[in-house]
């Protein structure tokens, strides 16, 4: 990576103690625009800990986190948001009763003045409207727009919690486990989808899915225990003895 160039979210020595247990000890990354840096390991790895120290979900123990320049440590997860950063979770976080068309709108209107005017009819405002439907469209489910949510597939499900998140306009983007789940076309619709959102984002990506993981990676950080055990280039964390006794296995 070129010295010149700014990562859009940096995390330094990061840890989250809970009592005498470490869930995440001493971890450093950086998100770059145009790349997507994966971050695997066993359950229990530290992964979605460290998803939550970097969104605010968590405070850390000790450590910081920089975003855009700015230090966020410890902020809360809607400042943050408000500041650039967008998350998924691993459980679709999405409100099942609506359409597509409508989750992405109210997502939109969280990052507008207009929210705030709760006597105004919220389809009236252009803007907003505008957003979702780029969001939809980038997204893949302008076909799905006016769709029950609970009515679309689990694919679809994911790729509209995914169409919320860009409805808000983020520079960075962590996903957890944005393929679980799927078949293999779905997966193959979130591999594209991804590669395709890629060039305007730094994303982080954590995934079990081995297949798209080396696919979408342009830097790989495996975790186990909480701690860091590799990271680089994923060919060269792939060949790693260390990293397939601890968790790839042989057959990778």
């Amino acid at each position: 990576m070129p010295e010149s160039l700014q990562p859009m979210l940096s995390a330094r020595k990061v840890s989250k103690l809970f009592g005498g247990l470490a869930a995440v000890y001493e971890v450093s990354v950086d998100l770059w625009q145009g790349h997507i840096h994966a971050v695997i390991g066993p359950n229990g790895a530290g992964k979605s800990t460290l998803t939550n120290l970097l969104s605010g979900d968590l405070p850390p123990t000790s450590g910081s986190v920089t975003l855009d320049g700015q230090d966020v440590t410890g902020w809360k997860p809607e400042k943050i948001s408000g500041a650039g950063l967008g998350r998924s979770y691993q459980k679709t976080n999405i409100f099942l009763p609506f359409t597509v068309w409508e989750n992405v709108r109210l997502a939109a209107q969280s990052r507008t003045p207009h929210a705030a005017r709760w006597l105004n009819r919220a389809a009236d405002f252009a803007d907003i409207n505008d957003r979702a439907d780029r969001a939809i469209e980038l997204a893949g489910l302008q076909h799905r727009k006016r769709e029950v949510a609970a009515t679309v597939s689990h694919g679809e499900q994911r790729q509209l919690e995914i169409a919320m998140t860009l409805a808000t306009g983020p520079k960075v983007l962590l996903l957890d486990e944005p393929l679980a789940g799927m078949g293999v076309a779905e997966a193959q619709n979130m591999v594209d989808l991804l590669l395709k959102l890629k060039p305007d984002h730094a994303i982080m990506l954590v995934e079990h899915d081995m297949d798209a993981v080396f696919a979408l990676a342009d830097h790989l950080t495996v975790m186990v225990n909480g701690q860091v055990i590799a990271s680089g280039k994923p060919a060269d964390v792939r060949a790693d003895a260390g990293v397939q006794s601890a968790y790839l296995g042989e057959e990778h």
